[in-house]
This record gives C-alpha cells, sequence and structure tokens, in this order.
C-alpha cells in the first residue's frame, strides 16, 4: 500500500463519518435543551454515584478546563452538584441531582434508540468487523504515540504540519477533478 496516495482519502472519510455521527447525534440532544458535551456528562454519570473530575474527563475525553465550564452550565440548569470527597478533601465529586436522574432515566433509553437507527442495515458481523476495524485503528494510533518502552512521544508540531501538507495536498488534488 503507497500511504501517501491512501492516508488523505481515508483520513477525510472517518472524519466525516465522525462529523456527520456528531451531527446526527445532536439533534435528538439538542432537542433536550442540551449540548452534547452536556449530555455525555449526563449520560456518563447516569446509574453512578457520582464522579471527580478526573475520573470524569477519563470517562468522556473532556479536558478539565472545558469539564469545568460544562459542569457550571449543568449546575445552572440544576442537573448535577459538586459535592466535596468524603475521602479527598481537595477533591469534589460530581454527580447528578434528582433533576438530573430523572433526565437521564427518561432520555437515555430513547436516545440509545436514535443511535441504533443508524446500524438498522448492519448484520451483527457488519458491526462486529467495524468495531474489530476501529480498534485495530485506534490501536496503531496509540503504537505510532508511543516509544518502544510504551511512553507517550511528543512528535511535536512537524508531524502536524506535515498531516496538514498532506491533506492540503490531497484537497487540491481533488478540487482539480471534474
Amino acid at each position: 500500500m503507497n500511504p501517501s496516495s491512501t492516508f488523505p482519502t481515508v483520513l477525510r472519510e472517518l472524519l466525516r463519518t465522525h462529523q456527520t455521527f456528531l451531527s446526527y447525534a445532536a439533534t435528538h440532544v439538542h432537542t433536550l435543551n442540551l449540548t452534547l458535551p452536556q449530555f455525555d456528562i449526563i449520560i456518563t454519570l447516569g446509574n453512578t454515584a457520582g464522579m471527580t473530575f478526573k475520573k470524569l474527563g477519563e470517562e468522556t475525553l473532556i479536558t478539565k478546563g472545558t469539564l469545568t465550564g460544562i459542569i457550571s452550565r449543568l449546575e445552572e440548569k440544576a442537573l448535577v452538584q459538586r459535592v466535596a470527597s468524603e475521602t479527598d478533601g481537595r477533591s469534589q465529586i460530581v454527580r447528578l441531582t434528582a433533576e438530573g436522574e430523572s433526565l437521564f432515566e427518561r432520555t437515555f433509553p430513547e436516545h440509545l434508540a436514535f443511535i441504533y437507527q443508524i446500524f438498522n442495515d448492519y448484520s451483527q458481523e457488519d458491526i462486529a468487523n467495524l468495531e474489530a476495524a476501529l480498534l485495530r485503528l485506534r490501536n496503531a494510533v496509540n503504537t505510532a504515540r508511543n516509544d518502544e518502552n510504551g511512553e507517550p512521544v511528543d512528535k511535536g508540531n512537524d508531524w502536524c504540519a506535515e498531516v496538514k501538507d498532506a491533506c492540503k495536498h490531497y484537497q487540491d488534488a481533488s478540487d482539480n477533478v471534474t
């Protein structure tokens, strides 16, 4: 395989699929007067006693700085609350309020049904193959990010510039195709 010729098309399709999926999921979430990150917090906290900011960030992949603002907005909507950790005086636990728990119980099943519609034409084998391919890709990315000891390697801005150049080259080439 020639990575320079296949990479831009695969990357573009992966990104388009991701964006399309988020847009689709957002159509349901916005009917709840929430953003996708806010709903992500609600469904992550649902059926739990709450989580520290660190654990919540790990579970949702939302950075701490962004997470703080999302939690504040959910507090304003009376859907979550912060409480002091009983085991660590420096930590706070974020948990759903009664209203937040009610929202989770009422909307999570309907959101899953909404998302499941995407896979109506997929067989169990199709889903298993898709999951395996995505896992393989994620593992390849993680391997590329880490050194021989499994430690993350800072590829620096040069790598980002190379990716941008490759995508720009592909974009320029595809713009010239009629």
